[in-house]
């Protein structure tokens, strides 16, 4: 009886399916480029890297990409996967959609974003997160691996001490980390809206409850308070000055700014209803980004890559590669690894996800044409592989 209790336990690692990948070329997303080599999957782990037999048996059993660029999953640190169009084409707000639906949404828009090739996300934040999560996790809905913070805390969620129970009962409530508001949105100018009070508080209890957070930073001050508070993550920084730049290389605060969600809003003015001075604010604010960019390089912050993918962007999240390269100057290596290894280890992943390497989760993307040499290239997702199971393949 003991035996095969036995066997029952250790079935999944016992019998584990094993799938034999041969790549030509291999972006490992630590900086490296890897040729022609055969990668074995054992369960949902890659196993093994070697160089790939010059000859195979006609039998054997191998995916076939040697004619495709091949790098881990794809990871996105900023989405909101609950964000959708109505009906009416028009967006609609999560206070006004029903339960119901917006869970729908949330799990459609976390299909469309593995398809595009992006098999961990985070997720800032709603409830309905945590659901298509958990069903995610137990393997009843297709989707990436996501993460969530489950609500937003703003200047309104109380003072200090409230703020640290907040915190805690976020966490309670099955939060993977603390979603915060230091300033104002872009449209209403970006100034600090939480005191330096606030945000120390939120941002020291979740550290103490061992969680990151995640700090929606337009303007300068707000940014500052947020680093010297020891938040994890600034996202946005539209307004960062060169010395907050510095101040958050000094501290390894990982930054995040988003173009894709940019240009979406731009793409859909009509959709959203923004007025017109909105509208003049997010052109200037692509440059604006583009300039941010190339200066939060400069100083070597630890740059990762969100979309601040809403209504409209999912399953387009690749588009952040392509406007990191073309608009802030990125060099093509320097996103990918913003979007593999850097953004695993901004979440906490890095020794899981966001590399090609042996002991890691099997998360795999294949591209017709090297991003490497045309960066657009991350348009061609032909193969997707999530912790081994293979969720796209169009070879």
């Amino acid at each position: 009886m003991r035996f095969f209790l036995f066997l029952l336990l250790a079935a999944p690692r016992l019998f584990a399916q094993t799938v034999v990948i041969d790549a030509g070329a291999i972006i490992d997303g630590r900086g490296s480029v890897l040729h022609d080599k055969r990668i074995t999957i054992e369960g949902s782990r890659i196993t093994g890297i070697a160089d790939r037999p010059k000859s195979r048996a006609a039998n054997a059993s191998v995916i076939d990409l040697r004619n495709y660029t091949l790098m881990p999953g794809w990871i996105d640190t900023h989405v909101h996967l609950d964000w959708h169009f109505g009906k009416d084409g028009k967006i609609v707000r999560q206070q006004k959609e029903d339960p119901e639906a917006l869970v729908l949404y949330d799990a459609e828009n976390a299909w469309l974003t593995l398809q595009g090739g992006f098999t961990t996300v985070q997720s800032v934040g709603s409830r309905p997160d945590g659901f298509v999560r958990d069903r995610i996790n137990d393997g009843h809905l297709p989707g990436p691996r996501i993460l969530t913070s489950i609500r937003q805390i703003t200047k309104d969620s109380g003072n200090p001490e409230q703020l640290r129970a907040l915190v805690r009962q976020t966490k309670a409530d099955g939060a993977d980390l603390i979603k915060l508001f230091a300033t104002s949105g872009l449209g209403a100018g970006g100034a600090q809206t939480m005191t330096d009070e606030q945000i120390q508080a939120t941002c020291s209890e979740a550290k103490g409850q061992g969680l990151r957070s995640v700090v929606h930073a337009i303007g300068d001050s707000g940014i500052r308070a947020s680093v010297l508070a020891g938040c994890t993550s600034i996202e946005h920084g539209n307004f960062i000055s060169d010395e907050s730049l510095q101040l958050m290389a000094a501290h390894g605060t990982y930054f995040d700014p988003n173009f894709l969600v940019l240009h979406n809003y731009l793409e859909h003015l009509a959709q959203y209803d923004f007025p017109p001075a909105t509208e003049t604010k997010l052109r200037n604010a692509v440059p604006t980004s583009a300039d941010v960019l190339r200066r939060a390089r400069k100083y070597g912050v630890k740059v990762v890559l969100g979309t601040d993918a809403v209504a409209g962007a999912h399953g387009r999240n690749a588009e952040e590669f392509i406007y990191r390269v073309k608009d802030g100057g990125d060099k093509p290596m320097d996103a990918l690894i913003s979007g593999t290894s850097l953004a695993a280890e901004a979440l906490g992943l890095g020794n899981t996800v966001g590399s090609i390497a042996p002991g890691y989760e099997a998360d795999l993307v294949a591209t017709e044409g090297n991003p490497l040499e045309d960066i657009s290239a991350v348009r061609n997702v032909v193969f997707v592989m999530k912790s081994g199971r293979i969720y796209k393949n169009k070879q």
